[in-house]
């Protein structure tokens, strides 16, 4: 769906470089009240343009631009036309575009640095306290700026720290302004935005809220919309906002795979009759289950259970029938990654959350919230009345416990898994601090160990603990829990749970691990 309303009439283009960033920025932007939007380095300028951009951010990367193939930006972006901003390798990219020198230095600049503003004309830095501190990642570095460009800072050992050409409106950061190890980052992306951009701040979450619900109104008209409801955030803003728009003409199907956690269905079905959403739930746990009998490898657990999950949602939409629309909660970060770029899908798009829906299918595509970064999405479901049960859920997996499951899946092994992961999260609520990490799961180790309960002798399986402090999922850390609270939940499962009898506590952080062990 194509959306257009005054809350995108000025919009940001961040031209992406490869930086683990990219994203960061662009959620930046918006938190400061200006729609942004991702590209890909290699836009034709004719495709960035027809944006009608306010500005252009050209993010960071990991490449060099003395390396032969290196990201670059088309040459009409750096004509003057509407102001720029290259930070880090988006500076050197700058630099090296514009005849200036960009040489290897003798030692990198990563993690955090101190920046000592020498320019207090530079308008990106009006009411920047100097020095500040930042986060540099680099190796390369600017020698000498082009020709025209002032140098308005530096950092401790000397190097250039940004540069700037106000005739131009090009200004470049050596550093990460977006990333909250930078002080004042917030306010040099307020003044390029306001200050440079000339932007008024259109961006708002009310605003497009009721652009969003009329123009759902007058997209689906009459015709039946179905949708498949997960229990996440996604899926279920999708549903409300949609519901909001066409009424019953919306009908939800909810797939019980059996891999779900515990009286997690029911509860989930619960809320969604709370929501006035028209549900229909299916009840396939015997046919995942047996599908998956005697698989242990990871990928071929996902595989499976998205073939099943394609058949039982086939089959309860044929029972539902006459729908011409699929409502899909993709967000943004789906769409850049999935690789589009247009706002259009001719084909339902794979999904990382149900293995992907068969094209024959024939429907259309309702994608409301491809526009929107996750914390946008929990924002916008606060505000039309999604309760805070979902909004606040740790995520959790598309293919469910079985990928916390570790080897053979079997009824008796999910009783154990669910049982154990049910008592760490009540440990972790009732100590408080279950909204402040990412995600805390338990996952259940296919190795067995000795040990002794009273007189007798055990041989039981191993339930890890898992929890994470994350922004994105994309990097995260593992969360020091209280000794208290491990030592309660340890007790408890080797008390509680039938089938372990050691519970170990995970403590690797993204990299090298991944967040799940499957």
């Amino acid at each position: 769906m194509e959306s257009s309303s005054s809350t995108r009439k000025e919009k940001i283009i961040v031209l992406d470089c490869g930086s683990q960033y990219t994203q960061l920025i662009a959620r930046r932007i918006r938190e400061l009240g200006v729609y942004s939007e991702i590209l890909p380095w290699d836009t034709p300028y004719e495709e960035v343009m027809k944006e009608e951009p306010k500005g252009v951010v050209i993010s960071g990367g990991p490449a060099s631009v003395r390396e032969e193939d290196s990201p670059t930006v088309p040459e009409g972006v750096l004509s003057g036309e509407v102001p720029v901003l290259g930070i880090c390798y988006g500076m050197q990219l700058i630099t090296h575009l514009l005849g200036g020198v960009v040489k290897k230095g003798s030692f990198a600049e990563y993690g955090r640095a101190i920046v000592n503003v020498t320019d207090p004309e530079a308008v990106i830095f009006h009411n920047v306290k100097s020095p500040l501190q930042v986060w540099m990642s680099h190796w390369d570095y600017v020698d000498a700026p082009p020709e025209g460009f002032k140098v308005a800072a530096r950092s401790e050992s000397g190097m250039i720290a940004s540069i700037y050409n106000e005739s131009l409106g090009i200004w470049a950061l050596q550093f990460h302004p977006e990333v909250w190890h930078t002080q004042g980052g917030s306010k040099i992306l307020e003044n390029f935005l306001f200050k440079v951009c000339q932007c008024e701040g259109l961006w708002d979450l009310q605003g497009w809220i009721d652009m969003m619900v009329e123009q759902i109104r007058q997209t689906v008209g009459d015709e039946k919309v179905i949708c498949g409801l997960s229990g996440g955030v996604d899926s279920t803003v999708a549903a409300v906002l949609t519901h909001k728009a066409i009424g019953d003409n919306l009908e939800c199907i909810f797939v019980d795979n059996g891999l779900l956690r515990m009286n997690e269905a029911q509860e989930v079905l619960d809320v969604y009759k709370d929501l006035h959403l028209k549900v229909h739930a299916a009840d396939a746990s015997e046919e995942f289950l047996s599908a998956l009998k005697d698989v242990t490898d990871p990928e071929r657990k996902r595989k499976i259970i998205g073939e099943v999950f394609i058949r039982v949602f086939e089959r309860k939409a044929k029972e539902i029938g006459g729908a011409k629309w699929l409502l899909q909660g993709t967000v943004y970060p789906d769409v850049i990654e999935s690789g589009k770029r247009g706002k259009d899908a001719a084909v339902i798009k794979s999904h990382h959350n149900v293995g992907g829906l068969p094209e024959e299918m024939d429907l259309k595509v309702l994608e409301p919230l491809r526009d929107l970064f996750k914390d946008e999405v929990r924002k916008i479901g606060g505000m039309i009345g999604v309760p805070e049960v979902i909004l606040k859920r740790h995520p959790f997996p598309g293919p469910g416990l079985a990928v916390r499951c570790l080897g053979e899946i079997t009824p008796e092994r999910l009783e154990t898994l669910r049982k154990a992961d049910k008592i760490f999260l009540e440990e972790i609520k009732k100590e408080g601090i279950y909204d402040d990490m990412w995600q805390a799961f338990c996952v259940l180790l296919p190795v067995k160990t000795v040990g002794v309960m009273g007189d007798i002798r055990t041989y039981a399986e191993i339930v890890g603990l898992r929890a994470v402090s994350s922004q994105d999922g994309m990097t995260a850390d593992w969360v020091k829990l209280p000794m208290g609270l491990l030592d309660r939940v340890s007790r408890r499962i080797c008390n509680e749970v039938p089938g372990a009898n050691r519970v170990v506590y995970d403590v690797t952080s993204k990299p090298p691990s991944t967040i799940e062990w499957e």
